[in-house]
């Protein structure tokens, strides 16, 4: 099993993690199965996919309550990622980034893990209400008292969305001057972003930060919200749910467009073995990016946590990735 660390504090995952929210959100509620999942994330920790990215606001609360089923009977194999930041509302989710919140939420989240640590408390999103220093100073009290190991933070709509690398790199540069700030107050060991074959600015923004200071990436949605997997077909439509019923990039005509995409992974991956599939060569497409990088594709089922996991062993080419960085970007949204 390939390991990689993640920040200067050099905590070892695996090569690939899991990622568990779409066990419980975002995602058609129709398709949830608990026990599906459970079995999913044995899967992974089988082999070798340690790192469990979960969050409180998943649910909310029910991922993590999902993800402590399996941290009771295997918590020392796993690495386990939960977020602090948000809070779900009725109809929409705020962010919270007071420090009496923070420690609440902490003891919350390790009450539903079935843990008395966290390797990786993620900062989910900042409070604009709230200085991110002050945020960032009641976490870092946290692994001062024992109950987180080390801090990260999700970029993850926090201005460098999709597209925004394309725009120009003023997007990231307010994310960078945030976690330089952050950095002042207490180590960031890991900063978490979308990081796709179709969705690849932060590997020329923000990547380059990380990698110069010792920084773990979590790569977020390393999948394109499941389209790079080729299973999605344009068309067939999504659960009024579901959040791809409402993103630009899953309309059919989107979906027809960017075929040719998931075309060229399928014609690397026949390079590597009959077995290989779109989704595993676009995983180790993120692996290449460099050795601090870790894909956290999400997944519900036992056998898609498994094809993620092997995608470790696809070890592409110069003329691989030449391949790849000649297709087609789709549009941004």
């Amino acid at each position: 099993m390939e390991l990689r660390s993640i920040g200067a504090s050099a905590l070892v995952v695996g090569a690939i993690g899991l990622g568990c929210m779409p066990m419980s959100w975002a995602y058609a509620a129709s398709r949830r199965d608990g026990t599906r999942s459970v079995r999913a994330v044995h899967a992974a920790l089988d082999l070798g996919a340690n790192l469990l990215d979960t969050a409180d606001v998943y649910g909310p609360f029910t991922n993590e309550l999902l993800v402590g089923r399996v941290l009771r009977e295997r918590r020392a194999e796993a690495f386990v990622s939960t977020k602090v930041g948000l809070r779900a509302g009725d109809q929409h989710v705020v962010a919270n980034g007071r420090p009496e919140y923070v420690r609440r939420a902490c003891d919350a989240s390790l009450r539903r893990l079935q843990t008395d640590v966290i390797d990786l408390y993620q900062l989910h999103r900042v409070d604009p209400e709230v200085p991110v220093e002050e945020t960032w100073g009641a976490m870092a009290e946290l692994v001062g008292a024992g109950k987180v190991r080390a801090l990260g933070f999700c970029a993850v709509g926090a201005g460098a969305g999709p597209g925004a690398g394309r725009r120009g790199d003023r997007s990231y540069a307010v994310t960078i001057r945030r976690l330089e700030r952050m950095q002042q107050v207490f180590p960031v060991s890991a900063v978490q972003a979308e990081l796709s074959v179709w969705s690849p600015e932060a590997a020329w923004h923000l990547l380059p930060w990380c990698a110069a200071r010792g920084v773990g990436f979590l790569a977020a949605m390393p999948l394109g919200s499941g389209f790079l997997t080729g299973t999605q077909k344009p068309g067939q439509g999504f659960e009024a749910d579901d959040v791809r019923a409402r993103h630009p990039r899953f309309t059919a005509e989107a979906m027809a467009a960017n075929q040719v995409l998931v075309a060229g992974l399928r014609r690397v991956g026949r390079r590597h073995g009959a077995r290989v599939t779109a989704a595993q060569v676009a995983l180790a497409w993120v692996l290449a990016q460099g050795p601090h990088v870790v894909p956290v594709p999400g997944a519900r089922r036992e056998d898609w946590a498994a094809e993620n996991a092997r995608a470790a062993e696809v070890m592409l080419t110069a003329p691989d990735l030449d391949e790849i960085a000649a297709l087609p970007l789709p549009p941004a949204p």
